[in-house]
């Protein structure tokens, strides 16, 4: 689950970070507003689950509440990557004397906390580390003991030399460490973590992304609103995970795994997938809504059909995806690879009711399904 920013800073300035004043804006008018009580220059942060939200035009600097108000005219209702900005994050501005960069994640390599730190933060940020990796502290956390003040210090003297910066950002690294365990968080990041020309240290920004599978226990997280295209949309309505992506050929699998493999092939033979969905666990016996789904993209020239049944039927899965094709009647090729727990009837099914041959390879399936999407866009 990621936390937009608006929400990730005030969970962790609950927990004691600093970060500037600040206020949420749904129209112009309340930025304006929000401005005029935090007194000064600010910031204006469109809130989205997306990162380049500067280079995408999606954060301005203002330094009156009239120009805070226009700032939020501009915002407002653009298109950033595939969210649309229906608030923004007005915060007072900060003088900024040195930009760091913390963040706290799971370290694929131990399966434990790992801290990142480093003294240059900001913009770009990937491509000034990808360059510059030894400019980036890595330190491994002992789950079992956590971070202490003095490991927190000992970090903080890799970055800065000034002590009374050291000390506060030890203080802020014990914090973050903190809620990273108990928020159940697979990243806490901070980027920058700025220290003004006062020396204090304050959180500019705060990417905050928490486990799916801990979320039974994180009462106190703000509601998730929901993000992606009008067609992910309708898809997580009726409890489905469909990521629509620019491809031409319709792609349903049964199982997240089968069908990212279906999707890398289609992609290693020359073609491009349209989406991700898969009818995996009780979602085979949906099949007929998961294909209204899949045509619902006028991006789709061919369906592809890719199923490998283990405990699911793959007869009750065509089934499904029979009497959905006969109800929608698509004016488009469709292509089978079945196999598994049922696979005979399944594959007699889809020869007695559609009059289609199944491919005994996978890839004579996705090779045919790519053949006909490149037919059908000539």
């Amino acid at each position: 689950m990621f936390i937009e920013e608006a929400d990730a800073k005030g969970l962790i300035a609950a927990g004691g970070v600093p970060t500037p004043p600040s206020g949420i804006a749904a129209t112009p008018a309340a930025a304006e507003a929000v401005s005029a009580e935090i007194g000064g220059p600010v910031m204006v942060k469109a809130q989205v689950p997306a990162g380049k939200r500067g280079k995408g035009g999606g954060i301005i600097a203002a330094e009156t509440p009239e120009a805070t108000r226009e700032a939020a005219e501009q915002i407002l209702g653009m298109q950033l990557g595939e969210h649309l900005v229906e608030r923004v994050l007005i915060e007072g501005k900060a003088d900024i004397a040195q930009e760091l960069y913390v963040a706290f994640l799971v370290d694929p390599a131990t399966a434990g906390p790992l801290l990142m730190i480093s003294a240059e933060g900001g913009m770009d940020i990937e491509e000034v580390h990808a360059g510059k990796p030894e400019a980036v502290h890595r330190a491994s956390i002992d789950i079992r003991y956590g971070m202490g003040a003095a490991d927190a210090l000992n970090a903080a003297a890799r970055i800065t030399d000034d002590p009374n910066v050291q000390a506060s950002l030890a203080g802020v690294l014990v914090t973050l460490y903190g809620l990273f365990r108990s928020l159940d968080a697979q990243l806490v990041e901070i980027n920058p973590l700025a220290v003004t020309t006062a020396g204090d240290v304050v959180a500019l920004d705060c990417k905050l992304v928490v486990d799916d599978n801990a979320l039974f226990r994180q009462e106190g997280l703000p509601e998730q609103r929901p993000t992606g295209t009008d067609l992910e949309l309708r898809a997580a309505e009726q409890d489905f995970l469909l990521v629509e992506l620019d491809g031409d050929v319709g792609v349903l699998a049964n199982g997240a795994g089968l069908t990212m493999s279906t999707m890398d092939a289609v992609t290693a033979l020359g073609g491009s997938p349209a989406n991700f969905l898969e009818v995996g666990g009780m979602a085979y016996k949906r099949a007929t809504p998961a294909l209204e789904l899949v045509l619902s993209n006028p991006k789709v020239k061919s369906l592809l059909v890719n199923l490998c049944g283990a405990y699911a039927r793959t007869d009750v899965i065509a089934e499904g995806l029979i009497a959905g094709w006969k109800e929608l009647a698509p004016d488009l090729p469709v292509s089978f690879c079945i196999h598994g727990t049922g696979e005979e009837r399944a594959q007699q099914l889809v020869r007695d009711e559609l009059g289609v041959e199944c491919h005994d390879l996978m890839d004579d399936a996705i090779l045919e399904a790519i053949a006909n999407a490149a037919g059908a866009t000539a």
